[in-house]
């Protein structure tokens, strides 16, 4: 490309704005307080999760460690709604 370029002057259409997608820079931490625990899990849940691990290029034990995070963070937060509306009912009952 040894040519200059011509620039025009020239309306742009068809132009959107895409919302932003990207994480906040403390969502870019990924690592939370850990905690050392052994736990016998099943050869076939170990063996699952290694491969799925192969294919991902990861490894194993980050992925089960998510797994649970996830699990953790769901029921965590269906429990506070929960707890929320069971003490909203006690109130109107009593």
């Amino acid at each position: 490309m040894s040519g200059k370029i011509k620039y025009t002057d020239e309306p742009l259409e068809d132009l959107k704005i895409v919302p932003d997608f990207l994480p906040q820079p403390e969502e870019l931490v990924f690592r939370d307080e850990g905690v050392k625990v052994t736990i016998a899990l099943s050869k076939r849940s170990v063996d699952f999760f290694k491969g799925e691990a192969r294919k991902h290029h990861t490894q194993y034990q980050r992925m089960i460690r998510r797994l649970l995070d996830a699990y953790a963070d769901h029921h965590s937060r269906s429990r506070a709604s929960r707890s929320t509306r069971t003490r909203t009912k006690l109130a109107h009952t009593s």
